[in-house]
């Protein structure tokens, strides 16, 4: 699974919000007379200032759709809200899954909306139009620069990227060795040879000097609960260039692109924002329904400039397969409720997309199957189990094990790769099953965070190698709903009523869905289906690149997307059975 990819830090983050203000626009009495477009604010914490972006999108019905947006800790990921209103006078908003709420009157005199923003307490707020934000722009420091952290045994290797625009000077942080990449800064400023930025996402203070040539410098890495450090950059290119990806998909296609949209009539409020893609000639076409890995993710599994989903739909599609790929709901496009959602709710969108495809003319009805990646490949056997219309199941690196046993793999797999020791390891193998388990055991969040915060004391925090200032973050991340469901999920409760052909394959290489345990369970599972391939792809990781290690960190590294002969194995295992 995608278990620790990804983290939403600014929710977490928003928590602490103190006050908001935002620059005076110049006077425009029509500011609202319009209220579609987007609406800042910016957040003033006692380390520096956040910025946060409202969207308002007008409807068909004369209402309006609204987005948050957290411009300097998760640029590019929107956060529907569960209500939103906006006129000449009143801006108003809610997002349950974060318990916040917003209240603000326009105020003609300043030009913004003016209120209180609630989660928990309350704190002034304001929005106006962006164009009243001043632009930042800091000479000399245009580039690439490398650097790394040592503390004690400990050492992580950064790159800041500093790019000035159109925008002013915006500046990322990618922590190579955490596999951590585009993480915003900010506050980043120059003072003649005196240079200094936030991380916010990580709660991370810089303050470092220049050198004499202007392309080195060094300074102390501030983080509360943790010994300040010495890190120093170096300037390793004065353009700041994308990774390579050779496997990109790029147009003119030799087939139809179209963008789709879609309702699950089973949840209210969710509608599911996609791409289509129909082979040339005649149909009725086989086709795949692709269903992505865990934390919200775009139609294309887009990470670290990777889209592997875009790269399959592209393969198969130019070999006779039509292919549905669909935004998560809540997330990019699509509507809902991400943050409250379950692996259940998943597979319940992937039964709308089911629905909708099958009313598509251009597709053989008879031959629609599901590819899953990671929890997609949970997902996929839960609609098939109980869907007859499903032709075909491709799983990949879909788990075989239980959630439990998941997380137990895939941590020590990871902290063996890192070099802990086996003193190390057998401490995690003690205190991870006591976690999962008894997050599993909670009747409810509130009962999984009370025993949550009783086992998380500062002893059981240092062995688990975090700060008692990390304990609530951890809680967090432990209690959703999603955490609960995928701890007790049992594949083997719906492999044994799937009858229809399944691929399923793993890399030799992957630290998340160890492939020895979840191929194995996987054909234990599925032990009474006739038409069953099980297969370990050597030198492949959890994202079926062409690998070294398998490790989180080299992922982005990689220059493949997806391996050429994995893409084969699937287009090739679906003609034989469905493509004329």
């Amino acid at each position: 699974m995608h278990a620790f990819r990804h983290i939403s830090p600014w929710l977490t983050g928003l928590l602490i919000a103190l006050v908001m203000t935002i620059t005076q626009a110049s006077a425009d009495d029509s500011a609202t007379a319009t209220p579609s477009g987007d609406w800042l604010g910016v957040l003033a914490t006692p380390g520096g200032e956040l910025r946060l972006l409202v969207t308002a999108s007008e409807q068909a019905d004369g209402s309006y759709r609204g987005e948050l947006e957290s411009l300097d800790q998760a640029p590019g990921q929107k956060i529907p809200m569960s209500e939103f209103a906006i006129d000449a006078d009143t801006m108003r908003f809610a997002i349950a899954a974060m318990g916040a709420s917003y209240s603000g009157q326009w105020n003609a005199q300043t030009q913004r909306y003016e209120g209180e923003f609630s989660q928990g307490m309350a704190f002034p707020l304001a929005f106006a139009r962006p164009e009243a934000v001043e632009i930042s722009v800091v000479e000399g420091m245009d580039g690439v620069w490398e650097g790394m952290l040592t503390r004690g045994e400990t050492e992580l290797a950064f790159t800041l990227n500093v790019e000035t625009g159109e925008d002013g000077t915006q500046v990322t942080l990618d922590s190579v060795t955490q596999a951590a990449y585009g993480i915003p800064v900010t506050d980043f400023a120059r003072d003649g040879e005196m240079i200094g930025f936030r991380v916010p996402a990580a709660n991370v203070t810089y303050r470092g000097r220049l050198s004499a040539d202007g392309d080195a410098m060094s300074g102390q890495w501030t983080r509360p609960g943790f010994p300040d450090a010495e890190v120093g950059f170096q300037r390793t290119a004065a353009v700041v260039t994308g990774p390579n990806r050779p496997q990109e998909p790029t147009g003119p296609f030799p087939y139809t692109v179209e963008t789709v949209r879609f309702d699950n009539s089973e949840a209210e409020g969710v509608t599911l924002a996609g791409t289509l893609t129909i082979p040339a000639g005649d149909g009725p076409f086989p086709a795949a329904i692709l269903i992505s890995g865990s934390g919200p993710q775009d139609r294309d599994e887009t990470v670290w400039t990777h889209r592997p989903f875009a790269v399959l739909a592209d393969h198969l599609t130019r070999n006779g397969i039509a292919v549905l790929r669909y935004d998560d709901r809540g997330f990019a496009e699509s509507t809902g409720d991400f943050a409250a959602s379950t692996s259940l709710d998943f597979a319940s969108d992937t039964e709308a997309a089911l629905a909708w495809l099958e009313a598509r003319p251009e597709i053989d009805t008879s031959a629609i199957g599901l590819i899953g990646h990671s929890e997609g490949g949970l997902i996929a056997p839960i609609v098939a189990a109980a869907n007859d219309a499903i032709a075909f199941l491709v799983l990949l690196a879909g788990p075989g094990t239980t959630g439990e046993q998941i997380i137990l793999d895939q941590s020590l797999a990871a902290a063996r790769a890192g070099g802990r020791s086996e003193e190390e390891l057998d401490v995690l193998a003690r205190l991870i099953p006591q976690i999962t388990g008894t997050v599993s055991a909670a009747a409810d969040e509130e009962a999984a965070r009370s025993a949550l915060n009783a086992l998380f004391t500062d002893e059981t925090l240092a062995l688990l190698g975090a700060a008692p200032a990390q304990r609530e973050l951890l809680v967090s991340q432990n209690v959703r709903a999603w955490q609960r469901t995928f701890l007790q999920h049992d594949p083997a409760d719906y492999l044994s009523r799937v009858d229809q052909p399944v691929l399923a394959v793993n890399g030799s290489l992957d630290l998340q869905v160890l492939p020895g345990p979840n191929l194995a369970g996987l054909e234990a599972g599925l032990s009474g289906n006739p038409d069953v391939t099980v297969l370990e792809l050597e030198g492949l990781n959890h994202m079926f690149q062409t690998a070294q290690t398998g490790t989180i960190a080299e992922y982005a590294e990689i220059e493949e997307t997806f391996a050429p002969h994995a893409l084969d194995l699937i287009s090739g295992w679906i003609a034989v059975r469905f493509v004329n």
